[in-house]
C-alpha cells in the first residue's frame, strides 16, 4: 500500500471556494466553476442542455458525498475536484451515484506515484517490485487518481473515467468486466450475452496487439515514439489487452471522449456499453 502524505480533505477548500447549501449534505458548484470544468471537457459538449443541468446535480452531490484528499504537495483546488466530479459522474449520468455506494475517499496526487506490488509465481517463489501509476481503484477503498493526467486533455484517453469505470466493475466483486446490471434499467442484458461479446472483442484485440508487436523492429523500443506509431493503429489502448478488466475500462473511456472508432471497431461492444450507460455518445440531444 502506498504511503499518503499530507493528506487535506475537501471540506475547507469547498467552504472557501464553493458556496454550501443547507441541508449540509449538498453542495452548490459556482457557476464560473462549472462553465470552466465544461470548457475544459470537451466531448461533455455531445450533451444536451438537460443533461448538462442533471450532470451538474450529480457532480453537486458527488462533492458532498465522497472525500477528496491531496497527497504529497499537491494544492487540491476546488477547480480540480470540480473537474474530477464532471468526469466522475458522467459514466452514472443514467444510473445514479447509487451506482459508486460503499466507498468514500478520492486521494489525489501531484503526478504518477508509486504502489509496491508482491506476487508469488508457480515456484511458490515471492517477486516484489513497484508500480508507476496515473490511477488505481481499490476494491472497497479509496480511488487514486494523478492529477497530472486526470488534468490532461488527451482526445482519446481519461484516466478518470477509467478508474471510476473500475469501480462500477468491482461493485459485484473483482474488476473482471463484467459490472453488475440492475434489472430495472438494464432489462435486455444478460451476464452469458455480456460475456460473450466481451471476450470476443478482447480476443480480437489482443490478436491485434500480437500481429502488431510481431511487425515491431527488434532494434526499436516499443515505449519510443517510433513505436506508439505501431500501436496508434489499434482501436484502443494496448493496456486494454491485458485483461478483460482493463479491456471494459480502456473501452469505457474510449465509449465517452473517443465514441466513433470504439463503434466502427467494435460494434455489439459498443452497442451492449450503450445499454448498460443509458447515453448515446454519438447521438444528439437529451436521448
Amino acid at each position: 500500500m502506498p504511503t499518503i502524505i499530507a493528506l487535506r480533505h475537501n471540506r475547507p477548500v469547498l467552504k472557501t471556494l464553493l458556496d454550501r447549501l443547507r441541508p449540509a449534505s449538498q453542495v452548490r458548484i459556482d457557476d464560473d466553476l462549472w462553465r470552466s470544468a465544461l470548457e475544459s471537457l470537451p466531448f461533455l459538449g455531445r450533451l444536451g442542455e438537460a443533461q448538462r443541468q442533471r450532470l451538474r446535480a450529480l457532480a453537486q452531490q458527488f462533492l458532498a458525498d465522497k472525500e477528496f484528499a491531496a497527497a504529497g504537495d499537491l494544492q487540491l483546488t476546488a477547480a480540480m475536484q470540480v473537474s474530477i466530479a464532471a468526469q466522475a459522474c458522467l459514466p452514472v449520468l443514467e444510473l445514479g451515484l447509487a451506482a459508486y455506494r460503499g466507498w468514500t475517499s478520492i486521494v489525489v496526487y501531484p503526478d504518477e506515484f508509486l504502489v509496491p506490488r508482491e506476487i508469488t509465481d508457480e515456484a511458490g517463489v515471492v517477486h516484489q517490485y513497484v508500480d508507476q501509476l496515473a490511477g488505481e481503484a481499490w476494491d472497497g477503498g479509496p480511488l487514486l487518481l494523478s492529477w497530472a493526467d486526470a488534468g490532461e486533455r488527451q482526445p482519446d484517453c481519461n484516466v478518470v473515467i477509467h478508474e471510476f469505470a473500475h469501480k462500477l466493475d468491482m461493485a459485484n466483486g473483482d474488476a473482471d468486466g463484467v459490472p453488475p446490471f440492475d434489472r430495472r434499467l438494464h432489462p435486455r442484458l444478460s451476464v452469458g450475452r455480456w460475456r460473450q461479446v466481451l471476450g470476443d472483442a478482447f480476443e480480437r484485440l489482443s490478436a491485434e496487439l500480437d500481429l502488431i508487436e510481431a511487425e515491431i523492429p527488434p532494434h526499436l523500443d516499443p515505449e519510443s515514439p517510433a513505436g506508439d506509431a505501431y500501436y496508434a493503429r489499434l482501436p484502443l489502448d494496448p493496456y486494454a489487452a491485458t485483461d478483460p478488466g482493463e479491456f471494459f475500462a480502456v473501452s469505457s473511456e474510449a465509449f465517452f471522449v473517443a465514441p466513433a472508432r470504439l463503434r466502427d471497431a467494435f460494434p455489439d461492444w459498443y452497442g451492449l456499453l450503450a445499454e448498460f450507460y443509458r447515453q448515446q455518445p454519438l447521438g444528439s440531444g437529451d436521448g
